[in-house]
């Protein structure tokens, strides 16, 4: 179930004075927690490091962005390739 329309996107106010108080073509990377804060037009332009568990993964923020969530650009999990014989044969290119 999606957020109601009468409440507004969910922005932690945190992280919207962190974007705030920098300044234009600032590279630091805002490291965040809060994977469920949408993303706003302040933020685009900028660097933000979201945390999927593990380490802060660098995302960078473009217009196609707004209105999607933080954690939807950071994968929490890893995909490890099914193995054995025929997978290596394949990953060389042979038979």
């Amino acid at each position: 179930m999606s957020r109601s329309l009468k409440k507004g996107p969910y922005v932690n106010p945190r992280i919207l004075k962190k974007v705030q108080d920098l300044k234009p073509g600032d590279k630091t990377i805002i490291k965040v927690w809060d994977r469920a804060c949408t993303v706003v037009p302040a933020m685009v332009g900028l660097t933000i490091g979201v945390h999927n568990g593990k380490t802060h993964f660098p995302v960078y923020i473009v217009e196609n962005m707004i209105g999607h969530r933080l954690g939807e650009f950071a994968m929490t999990r890893k995909f490890v390739t099914h193995g054995g014989k025929m997978a290596k044969a394949q990953a060389k290119g042979g038979k």
